[in-house]
This record gives structure tokens, sequence and C-alpha cells, in this order.
């Protein structure tokens, strides 16, 4: 492999692997592994175990594998397994390894056939290994079993297709030989995301197991169904020998016979094989690992250059230390307040160009949402002048009144001005809302996080659980808690609460979000139906909800007195002109009225709200906490934010350590390169020159094709074979007796027709052995 350097990538992966699935975090990296891939009892876990050479993965019937397994192979001297998942426990019971991985499945998954796309971390260290790291996927079904969903089928796909979609991921397509090829589940998803066949790497299983008569020789030997990387045999336990314990090493020993001893695969025999094969990954995902080191170097690097200055405020932290902990609230409450004005006046470092918030929504509800709610105020004008008519005769009492009476002017102006109370007092708790809104984006603060299932009809795609997150802007939901991708993000603005009952076909609480405006809140829906488990779920929910803006919907109750038909009476033109001449007045002043108080609230809130908040935070927030309370427990660090910052530490140094082991790896080293595509044009055609196998010459084996001719006669030489075949394989020592030249088994070339004039070599002899000539282009190269 050329140096000590290039030995160290495989296990370098494996660390970053530990170090980030540690922490829960990929580090948004693609880190280069290979992927089993294959249709139930395709033989994968079997092909897996002879690796390793002991029994530890779990059998049955049906799907076995319900979570990825990621296998770390370590050659050492001790033989002993270890989980990610149990830390500083060493596993030599290979028996209590395979119980752990079916514990640990149905932690996640349930006893009755349900999958996780959450992986199992399994370190395997042995003599008997090559460093190595595979990842073990599910197999890939059609019908639903147990308590599968019926998708079973799309979900398997999909968990697979999030390993070997990745260009960093090799994929060890599983195929039994007992199947057709044409229709291998393995060969048709590897085909999907590697339709060049740079990344596939094609395993044949059960080749003891095919009909009398048939054999797989030209798969193994890349005829049909050619891959770049090629095809390589092996022969497993059958499941007699694995009830009867038979053990792996004799199995192995046994396979090796069969190759040897198979008429159709001993001249190909040392190409194949389950020790072959380990050696090729090994060898393959070294130089896979080499050619992405570059990639994987920088990715490194910004990586590193994102975390360097959150972690430079961790590097000298001590917990304990009470001057910490009083430096930390001034400079906290400090930077609250610049970041608090800031969005208030609209001076910040960086403006959102998506949203507005802060004082450009506060500026919005002043000239554009309070003046909206005073014209949206309708005047009943028959109610008005009916109200004026009854105030002008109660005024004048028994008597009959000459002149139009101030007191009527009087009791109805005052009767509409307490109408314009209502939006006066909520444009009030619109701006409140947004100042509590925007002290929430000062602080960054997430109100709630947790699972929720959107209620939806089968129609549209059925019920589906999905991780929320509430902010005081939004509502997202992501695909799981990662929160990578995400689905849906919805703004909580004119949003409010709805009770549901439950349904009779589900168990589940049910509550629903809708829009106040009567628009569509998620894609052609205008409520969403959420679901939790129990009521409690719902209520705290709900709580969260309200810390949010998003309140419950106020029932609508509306307790109107019907009209007395007999108190409409006619009235005398006197009385006419007076109520004509107070509602002019009415609505003259009711107009003065409505501009001033246009003019006066956005004043008012301004200087007893907001500029009130702002001197509070600068001058007084700082005391009011000293006096609050303990300052001690006040701003002790929180279990959550102790985690992240041993996680973000744990990252940095993983990823320095990471930087260094590449920095000492040297990228140069002489490597296989990846083999070219394949050129199988000339598999449907049949050459001119006779390409019968010479069965009959003496000294030559049986099996052996003929070659193409070359320009010297002599023995034939040592030749390094297709990459079709595999990677190159020395040629035996000398005085091996069982040497066979090893020579490709293909048809001969057809000759390029000479020009006039020129005379052509004569026939080689019927029995002199052929030669390749070195400086021919051809797939040999």
């Amino acid at each position: 492999m050329g140096n000590r350097g290039m030995e160290d990538l495989i296990p370098l992966i494996n660390k970053l692997q530990d170090a980030f699935s540690s922490i829960g975090q990929t580090c948004n990296l693609d880190l280069p592994q290979i992927a089993v891939v294959g249709g139930q009892s395709a033989g994968k876990s079997s092909v897996l175990e002879n690796f390793v050479g002991r029994d530890f993965l779990p059998r049955g019937s049906g799907i076995v594998t319900r979570r990825p397994l990621i296998l770390q192979l370590v050659n050492s001297k001790a033989e002993y397994a270890e989980f990610l998942h149990c830390k500083g426990r060493k596993f030599v019971d290979f028996d209590e390894v395979r119980q752990e991985i079916e514990a640990e499945t149905d932690r996640l998954t349930g006893s009755n056939k349900g999958i996780s796309p959450i992986p199992i971390n399994l370190r395997v260290y042995s003599p008997n290994v090559l460093n190595l790291t595979l990842i073990d996927l599910p197999g890939m079904t059609k019908v639903p079993v147990g308590d599968q969903p019926q998708d079973i089928e799309h979900q398997i796909r999909d968990m697979l297709l999030q390993f070997i979609t990745k260009e960093s991921c090799l994929i060890l397509a599983v195929t039994p030989a007992n199947t057709d090829l044409a229709n291998s589940d393995a060969l048709k998803i590897a085909k999907e995301v590697d339709p060049q066949g740079l990344r596939t790497i094609g395993v044949i299983t059960k080749l003891d197991l095919m009909d009398e008569g048939t054999d797989a020789r030209d798969i193994l030997e890349n005829k049909l169904l050619p891959l770049r990387r090629g095809y390589i045999g092996v022969v497993n336990r059958s499941q007699k020998d694995i009830d009867g314990k038979k053990d792996i090493r004799a199995a192995l020993a046994a396979e090796r016979k069969f190759f040897l001893s198979h008429p159709a695969y001993r001249h190909i025999a040392e190409r194949m094989g389950t020790p072959h094969l380990q050696k090729s990954l090994n060898q393959q995902l070294t130089n896979h690992i080499r050619d992405t080191l570059p990639g994987l170097r920088s990715k490194l690097q910004s990586q590193l250059l994102s975390l360097e200055k959150e972690v430079e405020e961790y590097k000298n932290f001590r917990p304990d230390d009470p001057a910490r902990k009083t430096k930390a609230l001034l400079q906290m409450v400090q930077q609250f307040g610049v970041d608090f004005e800031k969005c208030i006046e609209g001076s910040g470092d960086q403006v959102d160009t998506s949203n507005l918030s802060g004082g450009a929504k506060i500026n919005r509800i002043f000239h554009e949402r309070f003046p909206f709610e005073l014209v949206k105020m309708e005047f009943d004008e028959k109610e008005l002048r009916k109200e004026i008519s009854y105030a002008i005769k109660n005024i004048h009492g028994v008597r009959t009144g000459l002149f139009t009476p101030d007191l009527a002017f009087e009791a109805i102006v005052k009767k509409q001005i307490i109408k314009l109370k209502e939006p006066c007092l909520k444009c009030i708790d619109l701006v409140i809302q947004e100042l509590i809104n925007t002290v929430r984006q000062c602080t960054n603060k997430v109100i709630r996080r947790g699972w929720l299932t959107i209620n939806i009809s089968i129609m549209k795609g059925g019920s589906k659980e999905y991780w929320f997150v509430l902010t005081a802007e939004s509502l997202s939901w992501y695909k799981d808690e990662e929160e990578k991708e995400k689905k849906y993000m919805l703004p909580l603005d004119n949003l409010k609460l709805r009770d549901l009952e439950k349904s009779f076909m589900s168990s589940k609480q049910v509550f629903a979000i809708f829009n106040t405006e009567q628009r569509n809140v998620y894609k052609d829906l205008r409520q969403i139906e959420l679901a939790c488990d129990t009521q409690e779920d719902v209520d705290s929910w709900k709580a969260s909800f309200l810390r949010a803006g998003v309140y419950p919907e106020k029932d609508q109750t509306e307790n109107e007195d019907a009209m007395n038909s007999s108190d409409t009476v006619s009235m005398d033109p006197q009385l006419e002109r007076q109520v004509e001449t107070i509602r002019n007045l009415v609505d003259s002043y009711i107009s003065i009225v409505n501009k001033s108080i246009r003019d006066l609230m956005p004043k008012t809130i301004m200087h007893l709200m907001i500029n009130s908040a702002k001197d509070f935070i600068h001058s007084e927030l700082l005391a009011y906490l000293y006096s609050a309370g303990d300052q001690g427990s006040l701003m002790e660090e929180s279990a959550e934010q102790a985690q992240r910052r041993d996680e973000m530490l744990r990252m940095y140094h993983a990823l320095k350590e990471a930087l260094v082991l590449i920095g000492d790896i040297s990228t140069t080293t002489i490597s296989t390169p990846v083999p070219p595509p394949v050129d199988d044009t000339w598999i449907a055609k049949e050459p001119s020159p006779p390409a019968s196998r010479p069965g009959t010459t003496s000294g030559a084996p049986p099996s052996r094709p003929p070659g193409v001719r070359g320009a010297t006669p002599g023995p034939p030489s040592a030749v390094n074979p297709s990459p079709a075949f595999g990677p190159p394989v020395p040629s035996r020592p000398p005085g091996d007796p069982n040497s066979v030249p090893l020579v490709p088994s293909r048809p001969a070339r057809v000759p390029p027709a000479l020009p006039p004039g020129v005379p052509r070599r004569p026939p080689a002899a019927p029995n002199r052995p052929t030669i390749i000539r070195p400086s021919e282009p051809s797939l040999l190269d």
C-alpha cells in the first residue's frame, strides 16, 4: 500500500465516524464508506460474518437487519467487540454481540419487524480481519409483515438511498447466483445512483446452490452485465451448516476447495472467495479514501473555522467561577439592550431581507393596521339617528323643545368615543406582542421542540409524525430531530388554536391551527390538525403556543336584543331637523377625534411603552435581576448548555485531530486507479477468426482461451488481468508445480485490414503458444 500513512486511512475514517456519531451529528461530511445492499436472504450477513470469522449477526426468516449496522473491522492482536452506545464495555462472547444488536434494534423499532434509519455502531477487533468499514443495510422487500407499514418497500428504499446516493460511498451489491442477475434488486438500485459504475462492486453468493449443469462463469468473468470494478464470487455456509454450528474457518477452507476444484472457476480461483473479497475491499476503500482526501480536508477546515469563534469562549471555561457568572450576566444584559434597541430603531448590522421585524412591524401597526381598524368601524345610520332622536326627546321631557339641545350632542359623542376604545386597545396589544417577539428574537429563544402528528386524509398522503420546532416567529417541522430536512415553516401571524373532538378511529388527542383571515395554512388546507398521545401533551403544547402569541379561538356568542317595533315611531319635521343637525355635528366631531387619536396613539405608545422598555433594559434590568434571587443559581449553566459545550469541544478536537492525521498522510502513494469503462460492444458479435478452445493442445489447460498473437515467439509472459476481473494478481513464484499462466478469457481480435501491396504475416503454427503484444492498447492496459 505504499506507506504507513495509507494504512491509517480507514482507522482515521472510523475515528471520525465515532466522533460525529457520539455527538449525534455528521458535521455535514460524507465520509467514505462501503454500503452493503441486496435483497432479503441474499447472503449479506453471511459475507460479513465470514470476514470476522465469528457468528455475531441476528438470524431468522424475513427481514432480520432492521437498522443500519456500521461495522468497523480493526486488525488487532486481541479479539473483542465494542458498541458505541455501550462505551467502555468489551464483548468477548460474540453471542452477546448478537443479543445486544437485537436488543438495541428492538429498543427503537419494537419487536415486530419495524425499521429505523438510526444506525448501530459496532467495532470488531481481531487478528483475522483487515481494516475495513462496511454498513449492513436492511434487505429490500416487497410485502409488509408484522406491524410494518404498507409502504415498507419505499421506506427501505429511501433508507438505502440515504447512504448510497453519496459520491463518497462505495456500493457492495450482493446478488445470489441462483437468481436471474438481470432482475437483481441490488444492481438495479446501484445503477440508479451510479450509472457509470464507478462505485459499484458486485458480489455473487450461493454459487454452490446453482442447478446442476449451470455456472456463473460469464458473470464472474465480467461478460454478462459487466461492472467497472468487476464481480467476486463467494460461497457461504448453508442454513444446515449454520444450524449445525459449522466453524467459519472450515467453511472458508471448503470455499477455497470449491473454487479450485470446479472446472468453470478453477482458472479464476485466485480472484474468488471471501479472503480475496476482504483484501480487495480493503484496497479499494483505501484508494477511495485517498481520492476523496482533498475534498474531505477542505470540508474539515471550513467546519473548523466556523467553530473557532465559539470554541474560543470555552477554552478557558470554568463553570464554578463566580467572577465568570457576574461578568457573563453583565455582558448578556448589555448585549440584550444593544440588540433590542437595534431591532426597534432599525440600525442593526444584519438586516433581514425576507420578513419585517421589530420596529418595522411596529411602524406598520401604527400607520397601516391601526388606521384600518378605525376606518373599519361602521356606524349604523338608522340606529344612530334613532339614538339621537331618543336623546333629544328624553332631554326635553314633557316639554316641546324649540332649540336643539347641547346635552344630546354630548351624550351621543361620548357614546361614539367609547367605541374607539376597542381599536386603540387592539393597537396596544399588537405593539406589546411585537415587543415580546422582539425580546425573544434578541435572545434567540426556541419555545418548544417535540414530536407531533399531522392528521391528513388518506387521499392526500395520510397522517405522518414530524419533529416540530416552535419559536416566537414561526412553527417549523422536520423529518426527524436532527433538524436537517425541513418540511415546512409556518409564520405565526393571524393564527389561532381550535379544539377538535377525538376521532373514533384514533386514540390520540387532537387540536387545530387555523388562520383568522380564512387563508390556507398548509398547502390547500384551511387548518392543520395536530395530534398528541395524551391530553396533558395537548395542554402543554397549547401553553407553548400561548407564549408564542397564538391564542385559542373565542366562542362567538352574539346576544343581540331584538328591536322593539313599537319604539319605531315617525318623527315630526322639527325633530327631524334637530336630529340632522346633531348628526352632522357628531360626524364632524368624530372625524376630528379619529385624526387626533391616529396621531396621538403612536406617540403615547412610543413614550409610555417602547421608550420606557428601553430605559428599563438599560438602567434597571440588571438591578432587577440581582434583587430577584440568587445570582449563582440564576447564572448556573444548564444541562443542555453544558452538553452543547462538551459536544462542541469534542467536535472541535475531533476536527483538529482529523486534520493532523490527514496532514501526515502522503497523497502521492502509488495505488491501483479506478478501472476504465468496460467496453462490452464486442460481446454481442462473433469474431471472424475461430476462437475455439484448444482442448487437444498438449501442455495447455483445457479451459485456457486463445490469446492475441504477439510479435515474437516465446513462452507466455505474466500479465495483469483485465480490470474487469478485479485488482491485479501477481504471478505465482517460480517452482510452484501448480503454477498456471493467467491469461484473460476473451475472443481473439480481428486484425485490421492492410493496404494493397503490404504482405500479411504467415499464420502462427497450430500448436505454438501465442503471446500478448505489450504495446497494444486494450482493456488489459
